[in-house]
């Protein structure tokens, strides 16, 4: 694995401290070599999947990089020991690597969401981003797959000579989905969660004060509360029950 110099453990699972532009220059260096390797962006959603789940907190040990995508893991990071660390958020991470990807004629591919999504975000992408190759997109079916397609799956994706592939399947699924296949696939991997939705302006983002104050997920909620009402209200609480523990003893 290629580990960032610096990282903690929250609840179990590692958090690098790392910054958009130490990021972009790694994910293009493993996009030119060629590089099987998969990046998460971690919130607290995913630390406390992990805290759950020791297969899934393997799962993001291993990854190659772990940036804080949420403010709670930035505090944390400091809290712990990391005083400079700072939040590396997936939707700008997917942007900035966009810009290097068209500027170095990096081809790129789209993996997830849902097929209207993924067809309004591919126009704009090419739009937004000039010169940008992108010749992979594809929004799988809701459903369980069979190893037939699993397999088309990958031959497409090596086919299509992307070298960068962002994936978007939420998590854990994203995460589960990359570590199975990074092997297969000589690219890095990116989970960006809702990263689809918001650069295709299907979903609205938290203003940047709100995100810098941490409470992106108060605004999340409010426009998406029947979906994600217990994520936010049941593992917030406990995600700060368990790091005040964590800080203490």
């Amino acid at each position: 694995m290629n580990f960032t110099n610096q990282h903690k453990y929250i609840l179990g699972q590692r958090v690098d401290f790392t910054t958009y532009k130490i990021a972009v220059e790694k994910i293009i260096k493993f996009a030119k070599q060629n590089k099987s390797s998969y990046i998460c962006v971690s919130n607290v959603h995913m630390v406390m999947e992990s805290y759950d789940n020791k297969d899934f907190q393997n799962i993001i040990n291993n990854a190659n990089i772990v940036t804080p995508d949420g403010a709670p893991l930035v505090w944390s990071l400091k809290l712990l020991g990391i005083k400079n660390a700072e939040r590396v958020y997936g939707p700008k991470l997917m942007s900035e690597i966009l810009k290097m990807c068209a500027k170095k004629n990096i081809p790129v591919g789209l993996y997830g969401g849902k097929r209207e999504v993924i067809n309004i975000l591919k126009k704009k992408l090419l739009i937004d981003y000039p010169g940008l190759s992108l010749p992979y997109a594809y929004s799988p079916p809701f459903r369980g797959l069979t190893e037939k397609e699993k397999n088309d799956i990958i031959s497409e994706i090596m086919k299509s000579n992307c070298k960068v592939l962002f994936v978007c399947l939420g998590c854990p699924k994203q995460e589960k989905w990359m570590s199975e296949n990074s092997p297969n696939l000589s690219m890095p991997l990116l989970g960006v969660g809702a990263a689809f939705d918001f650069l295709a302006d299907h979903k609205l983002q938290a203003p940047t004060i709100i995100q810098k104050i941490g409470f992106e997920w108060l605004f999340r909620l409010l426009t998406e509360p029947g979906r994600l009402w217990k994520r936010y209200l049941y593992n917030n609480p406990r995600f700060i029950f368990h790091i005040i523990k964590q800080y203490v003893f």
